[in-house]
């Protein structure tokens, strides 16, 4: 019997090749995406499109309203302002969503349950843990130890690219064969990639690191 896994699936970059590598190591997979007030709300249309195209199941959970008690982010409120440059500023810190990862892997978690997944796999990277305490491993260990007993059936949490690089990620997709123009990963929701904001950046020295181009449509490049 084939192993069942959900993945928490945000459209972007990372979770777009999570999301092939499952299926790329046989597994079958269940997507799901939230809906929880992002500014960058278009990267759900990528991922309703993708898994449409792919046959995957997927769910949208429409968590907005619990936007009061994730409050104070620059992902999710019009009046603070999106950082730009690199990834390492102490401004990023305007990108934290409290508690976000928790309450999405909980979700997740409830879902697999349901399908009877043995894990469920979500897309945090090393360039994450300099910002964002939930894509740390120590985050990761604890909530996998957590869901490992939280329900009769235990389902694992997993990060498969906890230790990798954008520049491995974007490795790993192009020895797939992907094509990264069905991603958004901008932290705005505008037309086209801002090109600025500190997830562009980021974004495009992966792309750079690889001598490829980039088949988004950028405003500009930082």
């Amino acid at each position: 019997m084939t192993d069942t896994v959900v993945v928490i699936y945000s459209g972007g970059m990372d979770s777009f090749t999570l999301l092939h590598k499952a299926r790329a190591d046989g597994l079958n997979v269940h997507a799901i995406s939230f809906n929880y007030g992002q500014r960058h709300v278009r990267e759900l249309d990528c991922a309703q499109e993708v898994c449409q195209r792919l046959a995957v199941p997927h769910k949208v959970i429409d968590i907005r309203a619990m936007s009061d008690v994730m409050a104070g982010s620059a992902l999710t409120s019009e009046t603070i302002d999106v950082p730009e440059g690199d990834y390492q500023e102490g401004s990023m810190k305007s990108t934290v969503v409290p508690n976000r990862n928790m309450i999405l892997l909980a979700l997740a978690t409830g879902y697999a349950v349901t399908v009877e997944a043995s894990a469920v796999w979500f897309g945090a990277h090393g360039g994450d843990h300099a910002i964002y305490p939930d894509c740390r491993p120590e985050f990761v260990e604890k909530m996998n130890a957590v869901c490992k007993v939280s329900n009769y059936q235990p389902v694992a949490v997993e990060a498969p690219f906890m230790h990798f690089t954008k520049g491995d990620i974007l490795a790993l997709g192009l020895q797939l064969k992907l094509d990264y123009s069905h991603t958004w990963t901008c932290y705005n929701g505008r037309s086209n990639a801002c090109g600025r904001c500190s997830s562009c950046v980021e974004r495009l020295q992966a792309f750079a690191e690889h001598q490829q181009q980039d088949p988004v449509a950028y405003e500009a490049h930082y």
